[in-house]
């Protein structure tokens, strides 16, 4: 049989609420961006609503984030959103071998991060509210491109060198 920690069932519950909240949210969702939409730059701000690193490795996993960041900025589809989510989950666990706290991430990303949220962190955040999944088009695609360059010429370090690592 399954044994779960007291924490993993706290995590798990959490994330079903959520995503019970997601599909609620969906279903009053109206409305869809023109196809004229153009792409936001990319911002990232690490580990949404979570911890970067530990107390003493304040970014330890934050270039995990950082990574996911970039794939949920872009958006696409349901299966996109899928692996980008196992990803950042493969990397907290080579990061720190902490199985529960990798778990626990891709939860909390599965549950919070469904594009029908109208919140900064959502799949796809880099176009309008509305898009929801859909795969990228050839035009979308150099759009991404040409603001992952910018975005590389202003921020050659990244954010959580940025952040953690000032002089």
């Amino acid at each position: 049989m399954f044994s779960f920690s007291f924490l993993t069932l706290r995590s798990l519950y959490a994330a079903l609420f959520a995503l019970l909240t997601a599909i609620t949210l969906s279903s009053c969702a109206n409305g869809r961006p023109s196809h004229s939409a153009s792409l936001a730059p990319f911002t990232s701000d690490g580990c949404s609503l979570f911890p970067d690193g530990t107390s003493k490795d304040r970014d330890r996993w934050c270039d995990c984030c950082q990574a996911h960041d970039f794939a949920y900025w872009q958006g696409g589809s349901d299966d996109e959103r899928q692996q980008a989510d196992a990803l950042l989950r493969a990397c907290v666990l080579t990061r720190t071998g902490d199985n529960v706290l990798a778990e626990t991430m891709y939860l909390g990303t599965r549950a919070g991060g469904h594009p029908a949220f109208p919140i900064w962190y959502r799949w796809g955040y880099g176009w309008p509210y509305g898009r929801g999944y859909k795969r990228l088009s050839g035009r979308e695609k150099l759009q991404v491109q040409e603001m992952l360059s910018a975005y590389a010429q202003r921020h050659p370090a990244g954010y959580c060198v940025e952040k953690y690592k000032k002089p």
